[in-house]
């Protein structure tokens, strides 16, 4: 399995980012051994549109199974979900946090998307 999760920084301890679409990296994780990838998402960053839609195509394009980020708007939760992406949203800390709630089944898959387009 993989899970990408929406970061502030390049490891682990970083913060998760609670915007996916405009979070600065994505952190690919193995939940059973912790490996990682650090993904950038710098091109995103300053689109003035199409950034959810654009990191969510950069998720599915990284084969990633589940997305866990704080929040995930309604075009990017299309994209994740057009691609077979589980999302969960609602997650917060730092990303080694986010998997171990996730392991530990604290955290729950998104149905919906739980903000509107062009959140900051």
């Amino acid at each position: 399995m993989r899970i990408a999760i929406s970061s502030q920084d390049k490891d682990l301890n970083a913060n998760l980012d609670p915007r996916f679409g405009r979070a600065a990296y994505f952190i690919i994780v193995d939940p059973e051994t912790m490996a990682f990838e650090v993904v950038e998402n710098s091109q995103n960053l300053n689109l003035s549109q199409g950034a959810g839609i654009q990191a969510g195509k950069t998720i599915a394009d990284n084969k990633v199974d589940v997305l866990i980020t704080g929040h995930c708007g309604p075009k990017a939760f299309k994209v994740l979900q057009g691609a077979g992406v589980k999302i969960v949203t609602g997650a917060g800390g730092t990303v080694a946090d986010a998997i171990a709630q996730f392991n530990s089944g604290e955290l729950e898959t998104s149905t919906e998307a739980d903000v509107d387009g062009h959140w900051v």
